[in-house]
């Protein structure tokens, strides 16, 4: 790619309604990639008395604020659709009002200013963000690590990821929000638990590490989290309710036990990734759990003990923003990609069609 492509990006896949504008003059994943703007509404304080995230209640919001966040987007970015070569929005997947929502705003968007419509996979948002920040070149091992979501993936092209392995149950962001309210702290879940275990023994409770026993990069966290509930309900026998340091080394065991898992199933995944004789070996993490500082830390350590660089995107990047999904518009734009005003909005959407499900596979297709 020669001539600067300017991308206007939508995201609405779950509770965050956002906008971004991402240009990239020269060839994509190199030096040149600016994010111009990136405006997120968060919608923490309408689902906070329900849990966690209400679907209905999420689209409506994404349909009220998504042209109010265009718009900032735009401004913030000092430029107008006439500026932009295409507008990139998540087709999927996520939850399907919110997605819904996006990709009609984008299709009114596309049409009216006569721009090109690109429909991106949520998933390979997260999975490029790395070309965006560091400008990391293909090949590079991916740990997708989000709050629906959690894979080894190979990154080879924009629009080619192998998947090595990922969780058959619970992803660990679902397995955080639910160990959060089981300990009756707030949402969402992965930054609760991480405040909460810093005052915590993270060795007092006998947790499992779920699978470690058998061989392969799958996961799960299911039984991690009915651990949890079970020590929880012990706690509240013994004590007559659950002390502040209960919480807090109940929180930090969990912490430990799920970092251990990614931990070691990472270190399976290299072995894999590396068996490929990659010419500049690199290992990224994205996703809203990337956020989480212990986990960061642990990776870091592996990939300096393998000789791997190691690359973590700003933590405004990790959990859902726009700006990945420009990015990744951009890219596939770039490669000749281009879609209708067909574009359908999925709830599933697997990066790698090749493997089996993950999850099973149902009516609307596989789930990851």
């Amino acid at each position: 790619m020669s001539a600067p492509l300017t991308i206007l990006g939508l995201e609405s896949s779950c509770d965050d309604t956002a906008a971004a504008v991402v240009r990239c003059g020269g060839n994509t994943g190199a030096d040149g990639a600016q994010i111009l703007s990136s405006v997120v509404y968060g919608q923490a304080a309408l689902h906070a008395s329900f849990g966690g995230v209400v679907p209905e209640i999420a689209a409506r919001a994404h349909a009220e604020k998504l042209d109010h966040c265009v718009e900032a987007a735009l401004d913030e970015a000092g430029v107008t659709l006439a500026d932009c070569d295409a507008v990139a929005v998540t087709a999927g997947p996520g939850l399907i009002g919110g997605v819904l929502a996006g990709v009609m705003c984008a299709k009114g968007i596309a049409a009216g200013a006569g721009l090109p419509l690109v429909g991106v996979n949520h998933l390979a948002g997260h999975a490029l963000t790395p070309r965006l920040t560091d400008g990391l070149a293909f090949p590079y091992l991916m740990l997708l690590v989000s709050g629906g979501h959690c894979q080894f993936l190979i990154a080879h092209a924009p629009d080619r990821f192998d998947r090595l392995g990922g969780t058959i149950d619970d992803a660990p962001g679902e397995a955080f929000d639910k160990t959060a309210r089981l300990l009756g702290l707030g949402q969402p879940g992965g930054p609760a638990v991480e405040a909460e275990a810093q005052a915590g023994d993270p060795a007092r409770f006998a947790l499992p590490r779920p699978l470690l026993d058998r061989p392969g990069c799958d996961m799960s966290f299911s039984g991690l989290k009915t651990a949890i509930l079970r020590e929880r309900d012990r706690c509240i026998a013994v004590h007559g309710g659950l002390t502040r340091q209960d919480r807090a080394d109940l929180a930090a065991g969990f912490q430990a036990a799920v970092a251990d898992v990614l931990v070691e199933k990472t270190r399976r995944a290299l072995d894999q990734y590396l068996s490929l004789a990659p010419a500049a070996p690199a290992l990224a993490v994205a996703g809203g759990v990337a956020a989480n500082g212990p986990l960061r830390t642990a990776l870091t350590v592996l990939a300096a003990g393998r000789g791997v660089r190691f690359v973590a995107p700003p933590l405004r990047l990790c959990t859902d923003n726009a700006a990945m999904i420009a990015w990744a518009g951009l890219e596939t734009y770039a490669a000749g990609a281009r879609d209708g005003m067909d574009l359908a909005a999925r709830p599933r959407w697997p990066l790698d069609t090749t493997r089996a499900p993950l999850l099973g596979s149902g009516r609307r297709g596989a789930k990851a």
